[in-house]
């Protein structure tokens, strides 16, 4: 026969399950909502993230430098991008919100 456990007991006593338990049967139907499905911000429809790892103080100037600009830094990642694109002779497609 097990212990009795005093957290187990408490949990039982509020309405919750403990593992390897069934959960107390309840009068009322399930009050959890159905999940609703993700749905991306507009600014995201139709684009993928890019990910990336830097050093910490490579990300800490990048915001400052989009600070001091008054951009975001995403602005700033797509104006190095096309500067990258242009140095070896491909269209410019990373989209920005400023034309600095």
């Amino acid at each position: 026969m097990k212990k009795p456990n005093a957290l187990g007991s408490a949990l039982r006593n509020s309405g919750a399950s403990v593992a390897g338990e069934a959960a107390p049967e309840s009068s009322s139907p399930s009050t959890t909502p159905a999940p609703r499905p993700q749905v991306a911000p507009a600014v995201r429809r139709g684009t993928k993230a890019i990910t990336v790892h830097f050093p910490e103080n490579v990300r800490r100037q990048l915001k400052s430098l989009a600070a001091e600009e008054g951009r975001s830094m995403e602005d700033m990642v797509g104006e190095a991008l096309n500067l990258l694109f242009a140095r070896h002779r491909k269209p410019e497609l990373a989209p920005r919100k400023s034309n600095n």
